[in-house]
């Protein structure tokens, strides 16, 4: 393959490696060609293994890049021994062709550069939330998702590394995230099949890393390069592609921006029961990285440079893999935000979560999930009827709590968004965080009548997740039932028609909030 390499590779030509291809940039065209190369998990040995894995590259990476994959283009020797792209001569190997996307709108380099912040996270949670939910669903691509399915993977990458690991981390540490792993999957085997029972495992994209992500000037989020040579790394738990991108965000450092995009997903895709797994998919996901670069650190035909790169960049990812089982920066809190139709609370939820890295769970969507809705479809019946009838209110509440429960249990904090009318209903949310020994406090957004009603006459113009609306507003303020339960170190009161700055600071100063040290450009 040298000559081959060598003649596609002439001076005008940018060339990039790695474990598995050479990758040959020209003007608009990029060109991937398949390394010869039989790793056990990967097979591209033969031409016509190269040919299958570069149809099968095209036809899936499709799915979320619709308009960059042209398609398969035979590699041909002319007489005069040179290899050339297509040509007229006897085809001896393969390459994927592909539209060439500028570097600058990739995501590592946007991060690099400051320029990648959590409003582009949270494009990308949508555009991947979309991608999941119209991803096949069967029972062959569910069977890769039970502990034992996942197990023989993450079996294979402690044997696949047994020798050269003691290269990257101590005795003592690799067995530590070898137990870790194993141990995990022993103990949560339920979560798995409950998650197969959600319809989350699916086929996905199964390396979901920011270099394969890029940001068009049209505002399109195109995501690039999935596994293509083997299907038990594409099928999974939808948690293993938000995981490994997550993984990628704390290993540049940004931990805030990986629980920033881990929360806009779990909205977009009203998927809170990913959270107790998220941790062990970091984990295996980074031992992967760990592994995939370690054999570029070793390759004999690689770039010395290259291989220089490789090695730092296991060690920093088996080192990630370690920390995974290690929780948190921010401890397991539970704030539940509420107040009258209007009051502003769903404004200072948001803006709390976002201050804290924590995700939000909104009564408002999630009623609408549970009725099989859009969040912005309007659902205006009875002020108590339909779909607000009590009965059907309790069943909402009750899954607010399991999905707020969820996120609690993986060690995170959580912001819980509903208007928690009576003091049943906030003796509920205070008793999810005291019966795990977790702090609770209970926001409560106050605006006067008339701002709350102005605010609704402006809701009505346009569309909006709540149903909350002009004609219920009285009758609701009747019903609500002030707050005299909770002690004052619980009960937080905002006044929302001052403005929202001044609330954050008020929240702050009670509060865990992501350190700011932590959190670049704050």
């Amino acid at each position: 393959m040298g000559e081959l390499v060598e003649d596609l590779g002439g001076p005008a030509v940018e060339r990039a490696e790695t474990h598995a291809s050479w990758v040959f940039l020209d003007g608009d065209s990029a060109y991937k060609v398949k390394k010869p190369a039989n790793l056990g998990f990967l097979d591209f040995s033969t031409p016509e293994k190269r040919r299958l894995a570069c149809e099968a590259e095209v036809r899936l990476n499709r799915r979320l890049a619709p308009d960059v994959y042209r398609g398969v283009v035979p590699i041909t020797r002319s007489p005069d021994g040179r290899h050339r792209l297509g040509g007229d001569g006897p085809a001896v190997d393969w390459a994927v062709h592909m539209r060439r996307l500028p570097d600058e709108q990739r995501g590592d380099v946007r991060l690099r550069t400051g320029r990648l912040d959590a409003a582009d996270l949270e494009r990308v949670a949508a555009t991947l939330a979309a991608f999941h939910a119209d991803a096949r669903c069967d029972d062959e691509t569910a069977r890769f998702g039970t502990a034992d399915a996942v197990g023989v993977n993450v079996r294979e990458n402690f044997t696949q590394t047994r020798a050269t690991i003691g290269e990257f981390l101590s005795p003592a540490q690799a067995a530590e995230v070898e137990a870790w792993q194993l141990g995990f999957l022993g103990r949560h085997a339920a979560r798995f099949d409950a998650r197969i029972a959600a319809g989350r495992v699916r086929d996905g994209h199964g390396d979901l890393r920011l270099e394969h992500v890029y940001f068009e000037d049209d505002g399109r989020v195109t995501i690039l390069d999935c596994i293509e040579f083997n299907d038990r790394f594409r099928y999974g738990d939808v948690c293993a592609d938000v995981a490994f991108l997550a993984m990628d965000l704390a290993a540049f450092g940004r931990a805030d921006l990986a629980e920033r995009f881990l929360a806009a997903y779990a909205s977009e895709a009203q998927d809170y029961d990913l959270y107790p797994l998220v941790d062990f998919y970091e984990s295996y996901r980074a031992f992967v990285r760990g592994k995939v670069r370690s054999m570029l650190a070793t390759a004999p035909d690689a770039a010395p440079a290259v291989r220089a790169a490789a090695r730092e960049d296991a060690r920093r990812a088996y080192l990630l893999s370690l920390a995974s089982e290690r929780r948190s920066l921010l401890p397991a809190t539970c704030v539940a935000v509420g107040g009258h139709i209007a009051s502003g609370k769903s404004t200072v939820a948001a803006h709390l979560a976002a201050e804290m890295a924590a995700p939000v769970v909104e009564s408002d969507r999630t009623r609408k999930h549970l009725l099989g809705v859009r969040p912005t479809r309007p659902v205006h019946e009875g002020a108590w009827s339909g779909a607000y009838d009590p009965r059907f209110t309790a069943d909402v509440y009750a899954e607010v709590l399991r999905r707020a429960g969820a996120v609690l249990d993986s060690g995170r904090p959580v912001v819980v968004d509903a208007s928690f009318r009576s003091a049943r209903q906030r003796a509920d949310v205070r008793d999810l965080a005291r019966a795990r020994g977790l702090r609770f406090a209970f926001v409560e957004c106050r605006a006067a009548p008339e701002v709350c009603r102005a605010r609704l006459r402006r809701r009505a113009l346009g569309p909006s997740v709540s149903d909350g609306r002009l004609e219920i507003f009285d009758d609701f303020v009747a019903r609500w039932e002030a707050v005299t339960e909770l002690p004052p170190e619980e009960h937080i009161v905002l006044d929302t028609a001052r403005p929202l700055s001044e609330s954050l600071v008020a929240l702050r100063a009670r509060l865990p909030v992501w350190p700011p040290r932590l959190v670049r450009g704050r």
